[in-house]
């Protein structure tokens, strides 16, 4: 059978690399002794598959895994194992059965929520002018380097909903990521083209960014991946 499960990556692991976080999540799922399936092969894993990968310094407050189990369980059952051995800063909170034909969690998710909280360095026309900037704008080009050298992405093709509240001298900013099959944009990167090129003054170095949520988006319409297991 396949489950699939919402799980939190809380403040405590916010620095641990995906890698990290997936190989914790793997032994916790054995430290439980739950009827986890392994691969085959010389070295063999749990068959265990997430959702979009985090950034190391963000916070998740609804990730996704898919996993495969042996023996049939049910999800209230295989929660309240699992989180009794999952390390402090990790919490599983629900999990559904989905079908063998289900499509994998990255080919259906196609956009995340995200709340940034920052200090102030600045008032508040300055941070009006710095969103209204950047969301009447066309075009908004980030280039993007990696060990495979620079790339150009259009941040305005992802991000979404760009909006800003302040309270007392913090800033929480909140927007819609989408994910689609020729790539994404990261938080980081739209922090650093408002504070760079539309002057948002804030202390981007202490930026606490939590992505609030992953979703298959439809239209208008937001639909957890715990509702869409075929």
């Amino acid at each position: 059978m396949l489950l699939r499960a919402a799980i939190t990556k809380g403040e405590q692991v916010r620095y641990i690399s995906h890698l990290d976080f997936a190989r914790t999540v793997e032994r916790a799922l054995r430290r439980a002794q739950l009827p986890v399936a392994y691969s085959e092969g010389f070295n063999p894993h749990v068959k265990l598959a997430f959702a979009s990968a985090l950034s190391v310094g963000v916070t998740g407050d609804q990730e996704y895994f898919d996993v495969e189990l042996v023996e049939d369980i049910t999800p209230s059952d295989f929660t309240a194992r699992l989180a009794g051995a999952l390390p402090d800063g990790i919490y599983v909170s629900q999990a559904a059965v989905i079908t063998q034909t289900h499509k994998a969690l990255m080919a259906v998710i196609n956009y995340a929520a995200y709340s940034v909280e920052l200090p102030l360095a600045g008032g508040l026309t300055a941070v009006e002018a710095a969103v209204s900037g950047f969301n009447t704008a066309e075009v908004v080009m980030y280039t993007r380097q990696s060990p495979k050298g620079k790339r150009e992405i259009d941040l305005k093709q992802f991000v979404d909903n760009l909006t800003a509240q302040t309270n007392g001298n913090k800033l929480l900013l909140s927007f819609g990521i989408e994910i689609k099959p020729t790539g994404s944009a990261k938080a980081s990167e739209l922090l650093e083209v408002l504070t760079e090129r539309f002057s948002l003054p804030v202390e981007r170095e202490l930026a606490f960014i939590r992505r609030e949520g992953l979703w298959i988006k439809q239209g208008d319409d937001l639909i957890s991946p715990l509702e869409l297991r075929g």
